[in-house]
């Protein structure tokens, strides 16, 4: 079974219309016909609403429809989430050789512990540690299978 790590830059995505949307929304498509596992330490769930409190802050969503996202991951999120208390020694160190937030890293962490890519929207991450093979941009989802 392919397995992947997914950041809370694309899980919104799965939501919340946005710059590479259809790509996510691809992605996840493609991991439910073929039976990825995807995985994400728990701190996806705090992105997620903080990303969503943010476009409400901005008008680019209304509270109700934050809402009714918050009821759809509550309900049925596509992600297993992993305690990240597991994750905290590796990605400090992640952080710390990469010059990356510890929050960044605990995805990285994940991914390097299970062995799995991340697959993420933030190119500037994928940039800043791309002497690893952990992470894939999802600009490139015609190459993640």
């Amino acid at each position: 079974m392919n397995t992947f790590v997914v950041d809370a830059s694309v899980a919104v995505k799965w939501y919340v219309p946005e710059v590479l949307s259809n790509e996510a929304v691809g992605f996840l498509e493609n991991s439910m016909d073929n039976n990825f596992l995807l995985l994400a330490p728990d701190l996806i769930v705090y992105e997620i609403g903080n990303i969503l409190w943010k476009k409400c802050r901005r008008e680019e969503l209304t509270p109700g429809d934050a809402r009714r996202i918050i009821e759809a991951i509550t309900d049925s999120f596509p992600i297993k989430v992993i305690d990240s208390n597991k994750l905290l020694a590796v990605a400090f160190e992640i952080a710390h050789a990469y010059d990356r937030t510890v929050y960044d890293s605990f995805y990285l962490a994940l991914s390097k512990i299970t062995g799995c890519r991340l697959i993420t929207a933030d190119e500037h991450l994928v940039n800043a540690i791309k002497d690893s093979n952990w992470c894939l941009v999802l600009r490139r989802f015609d190459n993640i299978r």
